[in-house]
C-alpha cells in the first residue's frame, strides 16, 4: 500500500474510534515518508486522544519541523502542552501560532 492508503485507512479507523489501529496505520505511512505532515498531525491527535501526551508532544515537534509555517501544527502542540499542564510551553507555542496567523492574514490582505 502507498503512504496515502495507510493515512486514509488511519483516518477511517480514527473516525471509528479504533485508535490503536489508526496509530499503526499512520506509523506505516510514516515509514514511507517520515515528514508526511498530514499523517504526523493525525498521529499526534490520535495519541492525544489516548492520553499519550508525551508521545503526542514529540510527534507535534516533528510536525513543526516538517511544516514550520503550519499554524494549526503550533496550535495543536500548544493544546497538548496545556493538557499536560506545561503552561509556559503552551503559551510560547500558542504565540507562534498567532504570529503565523497574523502573517497569513497580512499576506491575504496584501494580495487582494
Amino acid at each position: 500500500m502507498a503512504k496515502e492508503d495507510y493515512y486514509n485507512r488511519g483516518m477511517d479507523l480514527f473516525a471509528e474510534g479504533k485508535l490503536d489501529e489508526a496509530i499503526q496505520a499512520y506509523q506505516k505511512a510514516l515509514e514511507e515518508e517520515p515528514d508526511y505532515a498530514d499523517c504526523l498531525h493525525a498521529l499526534a491527535m490520535a495519541l492525544a486522544h489516548q492520553g499519550r501526551l508525551d508521545e503526542a508532544i514529540e510527534v507535534g515537534k516533528k510536525l513543526i519541523e516538517a511544516s514550520p509555517d503550519d499554524e494549526l501544527a503550533y496550535t495543536s502542540l500548544s493544546i497538548f502542552y496545556q493538557r499536560k499542564g506545561m503552561i509556559a510551553e503552551a503559551e510560547e507555542i500558542g504565540a507562534k501560532a498567532r504570529t503565523l496567523g497574523w502573517k497569513r492574514q497580512l499576506q491575504e490582505k496584501n494580495s487582494k
